[in-house]
This record gives C-alpha cells, sequence and structure tokens, in this order.
C-alpha cells in the first residue's frame, strides 16, 4: 500500500468516524432530553445547543462525505445528451468550478474562525459546559483562565475542517474524471430515466416488453 493510500485512508477513517460519533452522540442526548423532560420533569440544559452544533458538524462534515461517494442529487439530463469526449470536459470544468469556489470558502471560514482562537478566544457557548479535560486549551489561548462554558472556537473548528475536507474531495473527484474513474461529480442518472420512460411511453402497448411491468 502505497504513502498516498495510506493518507486517504487515514481521513476516509477520521471522517467517517467523527460522523458515526455524531449520529450517535445526538441520538444519545436527544434520548436523555425526553426522558429527563417527560419522565423526571427535568431539562438537560445544554442539551438543544450541543445537538444544533453537532447537527452542524454532521452537515457539513456530510458535504465531503456525500463528494467522495458522489451521491449528491443533481440533474444531468443535459450533460447526458452529449457525447463521452464533450461530458468529460464539462464535468472537469463543473469539477474545477467546485474547487475554485470551495477555496473561496475555506479563505472565508478560516477568516471568520481564526479570531476565536486569537483576540476572541474568551468568548463561549451559551449553555455547553466545558470538559474538564480540554482545559489545556485555557492555558494556551485564555491566559490561564478556566473556561466555564465551552469556547466557541471548538464547534466553530467545523467550519475551516469542513472547508478543507471538501476542497480535498472535490480534486479527488477532478482527478477521477480526469483519469476516467467516475464520469461526472453527481451520481444521478435522470437523464438515462427520462429517456426510457420517454421510450416506453412512446412504444404501442404490444411492444412493451412484459419485464418492464414486473412489480407493477
Amino acid at each position: 500500500m502505497s504513502k498516498t493510500t495510506k493518507i486517504h485512508d487515514f481521513i476516509d477513517t477520521i471522517e467517517e468516524t467523527i460522523i458515526a460519533i455524531l449520529l450517535g452522540l445526538m441520538t444519545l442526548i436527544t434520548f436523555s432530553n425526553v426522558v429527563a423532560r417527560y419522565l423526571f420533569n427535568d431539562n438537560i440544559l445544554w442539551a438543544l445547543e450541543a445537538t444544533v452544533f453537532m447537527f452542524a458538524w454532521l452537515v457539513l462534515l456530510g458535504a465531503s462525505y456525500a463528494v467522495k461517494h458522489s451521491i449528491h442529487i443533481g440533474v444531468d439530463v443535459l450533460l447526458q445528451t452529449f457525447p463521452a469526449g464533450l461530458r468529460k470536459v464539462i464535468s472537469l470544468i463543473a469539477a474545477g468550478l467546485c474547487i475554485a469556489f470551495a477555496l473561496l470558502l475555506l479563505k472565508g471560514s478560516w477568516d471568520y474562525w481564526s479570531p476565536f482562537i486569537g483576540k476572541r478566544a474568551f468568548l463561549e457557548t451559551n449553555d455547553i459546559p466545558m470538559p474538564a479535560f480540554l482545559q489545556f486549551f485555557a492555558t494556551w489561548l485564555n491566559d490561564g483562565e478556566l473556561y466555564e462554558k465551552m469556547p466557541r472556537f471548538i464547534p466553530y473548528a467545523v467550519l475551516p475542517l469542513s472547508m478543507a475536507l471538501l476542497t480535498y474531495r472535490l480534486l479527488q473527484a477532478f482527478w477521477r474524471i480526469l483519469t476516467n474513474q467516475q464520469t461526472m461529480l453527481i451520481s444521478s442518472h435522470e437523464g438515462e430515466d427520462l429517456v426510457e420512460e420517454f421510450i416506453a411511453n412512446s412504444l404501442p402497448e404490444k411492444e412493451v416488453k412484459p419485464s418492464s411491468k414486473s412489480g407493477s
């Protein structure tokens, strides 16, 4: 296994592990809060804010994960009408534009997040308590003053992280299209489906194959 492959596999593992942990934690926290509210007439104060941040992480990391597996929704009716060579050129242009946009998002997300590890490092979330094992950040960034609530730079870190992953995944997709490992950024096949439906609807009833009606 090459070094590059090991790096790709490592990034894949980290990405999938974070997504799985987020899904599990969101389910656990939400369920616990429901139990606390309806059985004990109590409330986990930080549950809502925590699940909102986790959902944001899930969506943003999921964007790069979807690029990796080519599962973003798209319309390819027009693209499918072009010959293979031109379709590849158009797909490469689309991937290049997506990379440029992702780089702009990466720059913007870094500019937004970086002050939270600098002059705004003292800003905390509203309700989420600061875990004791993360208090070393107080020494590094907050002049040794311990955090009562989780500092905002921790949940906000998903912005540059997710945009970096998105850029990385789009570069991978561009390379796969260039080397004929895939044909498009998306996995939808609306063009083929519509053509098949048009042909089926255009044929006289007697010419429709019985197999096309199986399951109906």
